[in-house]
């Protein structure tokens, strides 16, 4: 038996965070065992949703769980290769945070609700509705598989706001890059 794999949050200003992720192309144990670790990470960091390139992983793998409750596997949602087809509704304006953003919020605007279309683990066809927050969820983590991250849609304000904590990220990161 090999040992469950583990991720850790990908954190700004990493590179990989700017890529347009790729498509899956095999559904196979890895790819469930992939989308299990992902879960596991994004309950323990107490997030509601987390996309592939925020465990280093360049492909288009998002999972989400709209309240964050471990408890209510119902509300899970994995969607392998989405893809917005639709954005509807008025532009709500919501304070959200990233888990790739530790400790930094923003006020972003995003669309009420949202058609997806996308596959399961199994590569089995999926349409969705959203609305609400948890198309708010959905469009943030869409977001990460496009490469366009919270600080791009952030107002000036929010950016200035912002600013001492965005370059502590940086010299944090070219600390570590440094060392490796």
């Amino acid at each position: 038996m090999s040992e469950p794999l583990e991720f850790a949050v990908t954190l700004y200003p990493e590179p990989l965070l700017r890529r347009t992720a790729e498509e899956v192309t095999t559904f196979d144990d890895d790819l469930g065992e992939t989308v299990e670790a992902m879960y596991q990470l994004m309950f323990e960091s107490q997030g509601v949703g987390l996309a592939a390139p925020q465990v280093s992983l360049g492909r288009r793998i998002l999972v989400m769980n709209a309240e964050g409750d471990r408890e209510k596997p119902e509300l899970n949602l994995t969607l392998i290769n989405p893809r917005i087809v639709e954005r509807t509704g008025d532009k709500m304006l919501m304070e959200e945070g990233c888990l790739s953003f530790p400790g930094i919020f923003a006020e972003i605007a995003r669309s009420e609700d949202c058609v997806v279309e996308a596959v399961d683990v199994e590569g089995q066809p999926l349409r969705l509705e959203l609305t609400g927050f948890a198309s708010r969820v959905l469009q943030h983590e869409y977001d990460h598989l496009e490469g366009v991250l919270l600080v791009d849609r952030m107002s000036p304000a929010d950016r200035l706001r912002n600013k001492t904590a965005l370059g502590e990220m940086i010299e944090d990161y070219k600390e570590r890059q440094a060392q490796v």
